[in-house]
């Protein structure tokens, strides 16, 4: 399988995050304070809530539901509740498009 376009770059607002499905797969979509866009698995390993309706800080994105912090890079929880990471993957941008590839992994 390869990337598949999930949104355009111009759909993305600075230090927001978006929810999108790649083949069924939710993800969440940051582009952040850097210009950098992430994408990491939209659900939390806590709660089962949609990540990508929390907060953007800095490299996390904090679940709005209790509060945990996932890392935009490795997808590690950095604090409690949450003691298991989310899946990170690989971001492609090519021209205005947003491609990801939900079956293969970011390496981090």
């Amino acid at each position: 399988m390869s990337a598949v376009r999930v949104c355009a770059l111009t759909e993305l607002v600075q230090d927001e995050a978006i929810r999108v499905e790649a083949d069924g797969v939710p993800i969440a979509v940051v582009l952040d304070s850097n210009g950098d866009v992430h994408a990491i698995g939209d659900t939390c390993t806590h709660g089962e809530v949609s990540l990508s309706e929390g907060f953007v800080e800095d490299d996390t994105l904090e679940c709005w539901a209790h509060g945990s912090a996932f890392s935009l890079t490795t997808g590690k929880p950095l604090n409690l509740p949450a003691y298991e990471p989310v899946p990170v993957f690989a971001v492609e941008i090519d021209g205005d498009d947003v491609l990801i590839d939900p079956n293969v992994k970011k390496e981090v």
